[in-house]
């Protein structure tokens, strides 16, 4: 396998050592892009990647360590900024937005070696599961072009897993980085709330969106919070920063460790029975493999996708309110929806997200009083069309539109961690994922039990058919 189709950890070292050149890595991501056929690319800035590689190749032959991702191709998901690129959240009224600075991470990101060659795409907004937008048109799954690569992350997720670049940005307000990872068949980390921080000009909203990445290993998630995690005074929820995080990879002791095993998190998702079977499956076969105890308890989470949105619906209302009603005809469906619906928004829709967040945060605490560990799928469903619309059945069974984020949406209203680790394929080829969720603060332990399956079931780093 050709080195940027490994995971970018080994492309850094490799570039660090000067054993590869980045100016090749640049080029060879590139030619991957140009010959895509998954729609990922937002935007490329093919100089600006080259002027780049020529600069780190130079430090590099100067004796100097560029840093933990030297060299490295890397997307920026369309919903973050990066400096002279434009950020149009997917939306026909921003295309045109060009932004004068980095997201904080981002520019953490730069400071560390990395190489931005452009921006992915993602759904409108970050406000709807597929991504098939009236600016960029339909991004594809890798695994499978008449499938969706999830959303909003849809971009840096099909990016990643077709081979087009090691890593990407990625976050995730209602499960969009899992969702996408488990389409994927990628590692995707959403951490504690405030983990990676936020900003500039940070918007609080709803207080359940966090940055991170889609990844191809667990070291590279491992070593992304190295990079971009720790307090910055512009992000007023960051966290203090903690090092060591590729460095204490695997060194926590999971043997005895408390787990439940509830796929459907105790039936607040309808399950596709092959994405069940398959998820229970990898969920036994990774506590044979670690030696945690498993522990037979009731699981009982609030399920109201609606309080969840509507909590989300003012910081749409303020993105669109100078263009609207004017851009009504160049929105997606649902976010003409959203917008129709704000016309009617009343105080009791505001009202509802609170009283939700306090019967998560409850059964939250009450689940973690007695397991150590839930594993669950993460998504009830593999990946459907790419086109949309989201799922409104599972089998002969009607279902809410919250079905596919139900098992992902108690990580962002509670603020608890949680990763989506690849658990499979479906009967018909499609990647599954299996969600883990631990403790407030406890990232490094939901790394190393994501390290204990990729040890026991490695997965492909790539989709088949990727570059090669």
């Amino acid at each position: 396998m050709k080195p940027w189709l490994e995971d970018a950890s080994s492309l850094a070292d490799g570039i660090r050592h000067g054993d590869i050149r980045a100016a090749d890595a640049v080029e060879a991501s590139l030619d991957a892009i140009a010959g895509s056929q998954v729609n990922a690319i937002a935007y490329v800035d093919a100089e600006g990647a080259r002027r780049q590689a020529e600069e780190i190749d130079a430090r590099i032959r100067a004796g100097e360590d560029p840093g933990l991702f030297a060299g490295v191709p890397l997307l920026v998901k369309d919903l973050e900024h990066a400096k002279g690129m434009p950020t149009t959240h997917g939306s026909v009224p921003y295309k045109d937005n060009v932004v004068d600075y980095d997201s904080i991470d981002v520019g953490r990101l730069r400071a560390a070696g990395a190489i931005i060659v452009g921006k992915s795409t993602a759904s409108e907004f970050g406000y709807v599961g597929y991504c098939a937008t009236k600016l960029f048109g339909v991004t594809r799954n890798p695994w499978n072009l008449e499938r969706t690569p999830g959303a909003s992350s849809a971009g840096s997720a099909a990016a990643v897993a077709g081979g087009l670049v090691p890593t990407a940005t990625a976050s995730d307000g209602g499960g969009s980085i899992r969702l996408p990872a488990s389409h994927c068949g990628l590692v995707g980390m959403k951490g504690s709330f405030g983990r990676v921080p936020r900003g500039p000009r940070a918007q609080n909203g709803p207080l359940t969106s966090c940055w991170g990445t889609v990844a191809r290993s667990v070291r590279d998630a491992a070593r992304w919070y190295d990079v971009t995690s720790g307090y910055d005074p512009r992000d007023a929820f960051s966290l203090p920063r903690i090092d060591g995080w590729e460095r204490d990879l695997g060194t926590r002791e999971l043997r005895g460790l408390r787990v439940a095993i509830a796929p459907d998190l105790g039936g607040i998702a309808l399950m596709d029975p092959d994405v069940e079977r398959i998820a229970r499956d990898a969920a036994e076969a990774l506590v044979d493999a670690t030696g945690m105890r498993r522990v037979e308890i009731e699981i009982a989470l609030p399920e109201k996708g609606t309080a969840w949105a509507n909590a989300g619906a003012p910081s749409l209302y303020n993105e669109l309110k100078d263009y609207w009603p004017a851009c009504k005809d160049d929105l997606t469906f649902e976010i003409r929806y959203a917008m129709e619906f704000m016309e009617r928004y009343r105080i009791w829709h505001a009202a509802s997200g609170d009283p939700f967040r306090v019967a998560m945060n409850e059964a939250m605490a009450d689940l973690f009083e007695r397991v150590d560990v839930v594993l669950c799928a993460t998504s009830p469903v593999e990946p459907f069309k790419a086109e949309g619309p989201m799922p409104n059945h599972v089998g002969e069974t009607k279902v809410s539109p919250f079905n596919n984020a139900a098992l992902t949406i108690p990580a962002n209203i509670s603020g608890y961690p949680a990763i989506s680790i690849p658990a499979g394929l479906s009967p018909s080829g499609l990647p599954i994922g299996l969600q883990a969720y631990a403790r407030r603060h406890e990232d490094a332990l939901l790394l190393d039990v994501a390290l204990a399956m990729e040890r026991a079931r490695p997965w492909p780093l790539v989709a088949p058919g990727a570059p090669v």
